[in-house]
């Protein structure tokens, strides 16, 4: 999975349909090792980390929770489980975009992620309910 396979004309679709904020549910699988050699995959992810939360909170966004994926609790996966589970929260789609394109987050990030990931879903998502409603701004 690399950032080429970010759907670009799918979240601008949505942005533009239904502008707003939207939470985007990252759902990650660790290489043993950092594809680098440098490390373990969690290793990698935590130079990832290092430098991807200032960007977030750059482009208007907020880390709201990260937190180890323990099992599945329902349902079937013909995949392994994931590892870690990280909700990221961006004023719009556009913000999230502009972070994932990047020049800083493309060299800085995007070597560590691809280092540390054997597998990374990203899902857009927008707030039906919640009971830590973030106020639009």
């Amino acid at each position: 999975m690399s950032i080429d396979e970010l759907n670009i004309e799918g979240l601008t679709a949505l942005d533009r349909d239904d502008p707003g904020p939207v939470v985007m549910v990252n759902l990650l699988r660790f290489n043993e090792r950092s594809a680098d050699g440098d490390g373990t995959g969690w290793d990698a992810y935590l130079r990832y980390s290092a430098q991807k939360v200032a960007l977030i909170k750059e482009h208007g966004g907020m880390l709201l929770w990260n937190g180890n994926a323990k099992g599945i609790a329902l349902g079937r996966s013909e995949h392994a489980p994931w590892d870690y589970v990280s909700l990221v929260y961006y004023p719009t789609v556009a913000g999230f975009i502009a972070m994932m394109r990047s020049p800083e987050y493309l060299s800085q990030c995007e070597p560590h992620r691809r280092n540390a990931c054997a597998d990374h879903l990203i899902i857009c998502t927008r707030e039906a309910f919640s009971k830590f409603h973030i106020p639009v701004k």
